[in-house]
């Protein structure tokens, strides 16, 4: 009796150990999962700007805390009520933007000429570093939003931010011209240092204003109430555009009396139909043919070839729809880091280290925004409910040659041989059939395992959230060795 009560003891040790270790290990794979999604989620949104108005929040790219990854771009989110503007302001940084929903009215310098276009939903538009623009809701009762993306240059004043510089404003935002000595300044307007003040004062209500009668009245709201011949004589009294431009300024990548005047006298601005000059087009992805489509979905590229604004920027632009349960084939960007943005439904984001580990196995939802470093394998996967549709930028304008791991086109196929086998320990014969198993490419479609952690239960669900949490809550010291 007292030999069966020692070897049951003796069980219930072992078992208990071999618990112990699994839950160790358990333990370690969530604790690096969570540490990737730190890493390659971006979750932290910062205000860049809050009015009455609107918003521009922005998350940021940089240095990864803990990480010697590198993620050279930012991703802004632009709202902005009906009857809005974004004063007019140029960056550090080269801006690409994505029309979300609504429509607005953009304006900024292109050789020395204001150039407007119209905006709506789906489009693209790229605005150089350094060019003034302005960014306008008409509407009268529909919100603007915009997704854009901020690279970060080498010029670009900090490698964890971007620079407006403000040529409208006042006391809030403070207009760049205010830095200057105001005799000098003066001067340089050929006005009053009493005119001058009014003039870099009036303006309290921030980067993004109401340009509605319906709202509190400001600067660019009586101005803009005008008449078309008062906006030009307040012009003229203040900025002295009766003075013929000497041949420096003509020369110049752009005036600033000049921008102000084409800002409100219309007839100057130029259009698609008449100008020597070859101003920016308007580039909708919605009404792109997709680069691949079948039952289970459809992605479209844009790059250089197909838009060529985007060469400057040295970026390009993607767009993709899963149908419920389907994915994107794992697959490896050989030129590129991407950035990706939910639009619509939920699904998730997978992504491997180069040792082969799980860096990420994370739940997405529309607005989340991830990152996935070049070179590293990763893979998009629907939830089995909805479609799961995300856009995004690349930091290539070139073709983008995906290199797919799975699939009918994958590197499987073409690597398939005797060497190819030896490397997995395998015989030809074995690997052929696990090679030809995929008859799809590219979108692979749902499987009757790929969707299990979809299907958990919602206390399932929450349990696992709940322990993540908790591991996640450990702090963030560990740093991830490739092998």
């Amino acid at each position: 009796m007292e030999d069966r009560r020692t070897l049951l003891l003796l069980v219930l040790v072992l078992f208990s150990g071999l618990v112990s270790s699994v839950s160790a290990n358990e333990e370690e794979e969530i604790e690096q999962r969570t540490q990737g999604e730190k890493w390659f989620l971006l979750r932290q949104l910062h205000n860049v700007v809050q009015t009455d108005a609107g918003s521009m929040r922005m998350v940021k790219g940089g240095y990864r805390a803990g990480s010697f990854l590198h993620s050279p771009m930012h991703i802004g989110f632009i709202s902005m009520e009906p009857n809005s503007l974004f004063i007019p302001q140029y960056l550090d940084s080269n801006l690409i933007l994505f029309v979300h929903h609504g429509e607005a009215r953009v304006g900024h310098i292109h050789s020395s000429e204001l150039v407007e276009r119209h905006l709506k939903h789906g489009d693209v538009y790229t605005i150089p570093a350094g060019s003034a623009f302005y960014l306008e809701n008409r509407l009268e009762n529909q919100r603007l939003r915009i997704i854009c993306s901020i690279d970060i240059t080498s010029e670009s004043m900090g490698w964890h931010a971007f620079q407006s510089f403000f040529i409208g404003g006042g006391t809030h935002p403070a207009s760049v011209l205010a830095g200057f000595d105001h005799n000098t300044l003066a001067t340089a307007l050929n006005v009053s240092p009493e005119e001058l003040h009014t003039f870099l004062t009036r303006q309290t209500s921030g980067p993004i204003v109401h340009i509605s009668g319906s709202h509190h009245k400001n600067m660019w709201s009586e101005f803009l109430t005008q008449e078309p011949h008062q906006k030009l004589a307040h012009l003229k009294r203040i900025v002295n555009f009766g003075e013929e431009a000497g041949p420096k300024e003509e020369k110049s990548t752009w005036s600033l009396r000049k921008f102000l005047f084409n800002l409100v006298n219309r007839e100057n601005v130029v259009n698609h139909h008449h100008h020597h000059h070859k101003a920016p087009s308007v580039y909708n992805l919605y009404k792109k043919k997709p680069n691949f489509k079948n039952h289970y979905g459809w992605s479209k590229n844009v790059d250089s070839s197909d838009y060529s604004p985007l060469e400057q920027s040295g970026n390009g632009v993607y767009l993709v729809n899963l149908s419920p349960g389907s994915m994107m084939a794992p697959h490896v960007n050989p030129s590129a880091i991407e950035y990706g943005v939910v639009l619509k439904g939920t699904g998730r984001i997978q992504i491997v280290y180069p040792n082969g580990t799980l860096a990420m196995n994370a739940r997405v939802r529309e607005g989340n925004v991830f990152w996935v470093p070049r070179y590293f394998p990763f893979c998009q996967i629907a939830s089995t409910n909805d479609h799961f549709e995300f856009f995004g930028f690349t930091t290539s304008a070139r073709r983008n040659h995906q290199q797919f791991l799975a699939g009918k086109n994958s590197l499987m196929q073409s690597l398939r041989g005797p060497e190819f086998a030896a490397a997995f320990g395998i015989d030809e014969k074995r690997l052929n059939r696990i090679a030809n198993a995929q008859h799809e490419q590219v979108i692979l479609p749902a499987s009757s395992w790929d969707s299990s952690q979809d299907k958990a239960s919602e206390p399932e669900r929450k349990k696992r959230t709940n322990f993540e949490r908790i591991v996640g809550s450990l702090g963030s010291d560990m740093i991830m060795g490739f092998d």
